[in-house]
């Protein structure tokens, strides 16, 4: 009988904003604290961030920072193992060979590159085998579950075609993996109303200071419904951002406010930042405090290194043994 392994691996791409904390790390947490699988591997992508961050100390940054808000939203390392993707070297030897099994027009209609591809000239070549790399990295590990967004399960799809397509060429050699939608997989808008992304420069970062953050939460777009008549909180971004994070009761309360006629947007961001800096003022202060002493978060991703060095070696030898390597 297999055992059920966890994995999920996120982009370092600078500190994650409220999207990434909500969406992906505090459910893959989450699971981890459920305890119902046999490990769990989470990864920090960096391999992947060189596609676009070509800048050597951002990206270590990026990598200490993510790390960062890992541990401060409370993974359990004893439990996890936090790594680095470019330090297990047998995930790029692994995409090579599953590569060599992956046809081109699956890659040309993935979204990583699709998205991208009306300007042809910006993209490189790591963007558009971004799939192989993902497969590589999540079947080298005989992965079986992934917490994934709405927005990855096409890539998740691409992950077990190529398995499937390896072992009927050379046995059971890859577990085709399952994924589960996030707890929180639906879109969490930015501060513009469009997709929260670091690339739109539209973010809300919870480990900000009060007066930063403040400035972010401010810069949310609202409509010009003017202050004496009832607000349309279904649709104002503002509440779309609040009721991310906020109980059913503070949602109903701030629901009974907009439909007061004394209620203005300035209001409703003042609360949203009041819950935001209230909500996740320890993790703050753990992320603080981490990142002036970058010793300690080196020393958890080596030790989750080495674990999953095992893992990777283990499956590799594996695969060159059936293909003749």
């Amino acid at each position: 009988m297999n055992k059920k392994v966890v994995f999920n691996g996120i982009q370092s791409s600078g500190t994650p904003h409220i999207g990434n904390v909500i969406g992906s790390i505090l459910p893959s947490i989450e699971l981890v604290k459920r305890n119902e699988a046999d490990s769990y591997l989470y990864f920090i992508a960096d391999l992947h961030s060189l596609t676009t961050e070509k800048n050597k100390s951002q990206r270590e940054k990026n990598i200490l920072e993510l790390a960062a808000v890992f541990l401060a939203l409370g993974l359990d390392i004893e439990k996890a193992i936090l790594f680095r993707q470019s330090k297990i070297s047998e995930v790029c030897e692994l995409m090579w060979y599953l590569s060599c099994y992956t046809p081109y027009p699956m890659l040309a209609n993935a979204h990583s590159f699709k998205d991208k591809s009306k300007n042809l000239a910006d993209v490189n070549g790591g963007l558009f085998t971004y799939p192989v790399l993902m497969a590589a990295d999540i079947l080298l590990y005989d992965t079986t579950l992934l917490p994934v967004g709405r927005d990855q399960i096409q890539h998740v799809e691409i992950v077990r075609d190529i398995a499937k397509t390896f072992n009927k060429n050379h046995g059971n050699i890859f577990i085709i993996p399952s994924y589960i939608k996030n707890i929180s997989s639906n879109t969490i808008v930015g501060t513009d109303g469009r997709k929260m992304s670091k690339s739109y420069k539209n973010v809300i970062n919870i480990f900000l200071e009060k007066d930063d953050l403040k400035k972010q939460i401010m810069s949310i777009k609202t409509s010009s419904t003017p202050m004496g008549e009832k607000k349309d909180f279904e649709n104002c971004n503002v509440f779309k951002i609040y009721k991310t994070i906020a109980s059913v009761e503070k949602q109903k309360e701030m629901q009974e406010k907009y439909l007061s006629c004394s209620y203005g947007f300035a209001d409703a961001k003042r609360d949203l930042l009041d819950l935001i800096y209230k909500k996740f003022e320890k993790e703050r202060e753990l992320y603080k405090k981490l990142m002036l002493d970058e010793d300690k978060i080196y020393d958890v991703l080596k030790s989750g290194e080495d674990k999953a060095r095992v893992l990777a070696q283990k499956k590799i030898n594996q695969v060159r043994n059936v293909l003749g390597f």
